[in-house]
């Protein structure tokens, strides 16, 4: 998906894997060398074993015993320069059998794991490209650019969530944050997504979408009482684009204010009354307030999740998003996602601990007349 690089280059871990698959081989050019080289009362053959332990890392069931094979006779090999007794021959061809043997089982169990994860991250792909679409690059004139991590090891959807429709005379942005984390939180922002998607072109304005959205998880927690999703809550960022002026629609359900950058530099959206997260709605009097600001060519809107702003460092010390993004005001748009992410990995004390999403809203310089 169009997210900013989060996974390590397939380079790198071609690299890496094809080390690997060499060090069995590695060691036993060593441990022959090391035996041949050195006097008759120092002995490197038994370290032998070392290959098929090595092998069962990164090699097939196969490949272990022939590497386990490869070492025993490496070490018949060797037995006229050292001129060993029958029995220690046997007894150290009968312990590179047995490591052999182990390391064929350890290769067994690791391919049947890499098989079940490759298995199970294709279905996390599917679900992904399903519950969250990659954004377009531009919906009518706007250009789009995301950053997506999830906190999850291994995960590709997390609490966090987005979505970006063309309706007739404008765009509409959703970015939300569910509260927590886990399966709960993916099925509630599942939830959550359905609603928008039913409700973008048929809501009369961004208080009425929102309207909707209280209403997708209020009837999904009815339908299904004992769902983890019906106990959470979300903060979302409603915008709207319209096509014939030059302004930015928004509304915050208690979720972080975007950052609007601008030639003359970057300012929170400022929101007079911000509306109650959704799925708590019914705790006060339901109400929505939006607030219109001025959005024309060369003027960018940073969408972004509590992933973003609340990452710390080692003194506890918040991201500066504002102070970053007014820094980075000269560096392409596209560019930014992939900025952001380094940041924030090297800012965070323990990297990112947290679903993180940002979605970048540009109108383009107006071209020459």
């Amino acid at each position: 998906m169009p997210a900013a690089g989060h996974r390590r280059p397939p380079g790198t871990a071609r690299t890496q894997f094809n080390l690997g698959r060499a060090l069995p081989f590695l060691a036993l050019i060593l441990t022959v060398v090391a035996d041949l080289a050195t006097p008759d009362g120092e002995r490197f053959d038994r370290l032998l074993v070392i290959a098929p332990a090595l092998a069962a890392v990164t090699w097939s069931v196969r490949g272990t015993v022939g590497i386990g094979l490869l070492a025993m006779v490496v070490r018949l090999l060797l037995v006229p320069t050292r001129g060993a007794p029958t029995r220690e021959l046997l007894v150290s061809e009968a312990v590179i059998a047995a490591v052999t043997a182990l390391a064929a089982w350890v290769s067994r169990v690791r391919t049947r794991y890499e098989r079940d994860l490759r298995e199970v991250t294709a279905v996390a792909e599917v679900v992904q490209r399903v519950v969250l679409r990659p954004l377009p690059e531009r919906l009518g004139r706007f250009d789009l650019h995301l950053l997506y991590v999830a906190a999850a090891a291994k995960a590709r959807i997390g609490g966090d969530f987005y979505e970006a429709v063309r309706i007739p005379g404008a765009v509409r942005v959703m970015l939300g944050d569910v509260q927590g984390k886990g399966l709960g939180a993916v099925e509630t922002a599942s939830v959550l997504l359905g609603s928008f998607r039913a409700a973008v072109n048929e809501a009369r304005d961004l208080a009425d979408l929102a309207d909707r959205l209280d209403e997708g998880l209020a009837r999904y927690g009815a339908w299904d009482p004992d769902s983890d999703a019906a106990e959470r809550f979300a903060t979302v960022v409603l915008v709207e684009l319209p096509d014939g002026r030059d302004v930015a629609r928004l509304l915050s359900c208690g979720h972080p204010a975007p950052l609007l950058q601008r030639a003359t530099g970057v300012e929170p959206v400022h929101f007079a009354d911000p509306s109650l997260p959704v799925n708590l709605a019914g705790l006060a009097d339901s109400h929505h307030r939006i607030e219109e600001v001025p959005f024309g060519p060369g003027d960018r809107l940073l969408l972004y999740t509590d992933g973003v702003s609340e990452t710390r460092d080692r003194a506890g010390t918040f991201y500066p998003l504002e102070l970053r993004l007014g820094g980075w005001a000269r560096e392409p748009a596209a560019e930014l996602p992939e900025l952001l992410h380094r940041d924030l990995s090297a800012y965070g004390a323990d990297g990112l601990d947290d679903d993180v999403a940002a979605v970048l809203v540009v109108r383009p310089p107006a071209g020459p007349a």
